[in-house]
């Protein structure tokens, strides 16, 4: 097991390619532990790849990548409890129970009934325990996957678009679930084309287009550094709209402003990652 300042996810060149097509072009990553980790872009970007290369189910075509510092590629055994997987495409047993569903890895990994309770009730699923997983809306299966991972109680988390298709309410949900994990010092790898996700839950974002890493750091810190217009907007009380620059004079005219009650909002212009994306790539993460 690492220790504190080892980082809890190392990846270092990692390539791939299927065909001729390149899907991971050197990829370098170091993730700290207990840290939220976004990796952002679009569809077919190869956000999946990387995920199955790190967990050991696929082989990199070049690179290395290691899970507190156990090589992807010689996990073995209990190896396999110091991380869990949910992937959108790890489906639940639809006839069987939330409770059944469960049962099937917990006896693999030699886990008792009263843990399976504990993880149903820790992700609001305890009144559905006998409930079939046909009977579950998507919310509610995206509860059961992150059950799942939570079960083995593993120090990483990789989670495959965790929220992907639900309404807000149901979102913020499942991202609270996942603020619970970090607060526990659980490190987690999310990947997710929601920018406005990424900017909520993570504490560094790398956005990958075709492959590539083209920008990394913490999520404000990228806005604040494609902020090319650095202007403010101000809402003034009577309906008026009014922009400024960012220089002295500004401050003397805001301090006008304010004295007098006249500004209703004020917001800077930097822009949000979803733009960054599209100035970098000229595509968004949609």
């Amino acid at each position: 097991m690492n220790t504190k300042s080892e980082p809890a996810i190392t990846i270092s060149g990692i390539t791939m390619t299927f065909g001729e097509k390149q899907v991971l072009n050197h990829i370098d990553l170091s993730i700290r532990q207990g840290e939220i980790f976004g990796l952002l872009g679009p569809s077919g970007a190869g956000k999946t790849t990387l995920i199955k290369i790190l967990t050991g189910q696929q082989k990199a075509d070049a690179g290395y990548s290691a899970i507190n510092g156990i090589c992807s590629d010689q996990l073995k055994g209990s190896d396999y409890r110091q991380f869990g997987i949910m992937m959108d495409n790890f489906g639940v047993y639809e006839r069987f129970s939330c409770f059944d569903n469960l049962k099937i890895f917990a006896k693999i990994y030699h886990i008792g009934n009263e843990e399976i309770y504990k993880t149903l009730e820790q992700v609001g699923l305890k009144d559905a325990a006998k409930t079939p997983a046909s009977r579950l809306s998507k919310g509610m299966k995206s509860r059961l996957r992150l059950a799942r991972v939570f079960l083995i109680n593993p120090s990483v988390l990789f989670l495959d678009e965790p929220t992907s298709g639900l309404d807000p309410a149901t979102a913020e949900e499942i991202q609270n679930l996942i603020f619970n994990e970090r607060r526990k010092g659980k490190t987690i790898f999310l990947t997710t084309h929601n920018m406005t996700e990424a900017a909520k839950l993570c504490d560094h974002v790398a956005l990958l287009h075709e492959g590539s890493i083209v920008e990394y750091g913490e999520p404000e810190e990228i806005c604040r550094r494609y902020n090319h217009q650095k202007r403010l907007k101000l809402h003034l009380m009577n309906g008026t709209d009014v922009e400024l620059p960012h220089t002295n004079e500004t401050g003397l005219r805001l301090a006008e402003y304010f004295s007098k009650g006249l500004v209703e909002t004020i917001h800077s212009t930097e822009p949000n990652l979803e733009t960054v994306f599209m100035e970098l790539t000229g595509k968004g993460l949609s």
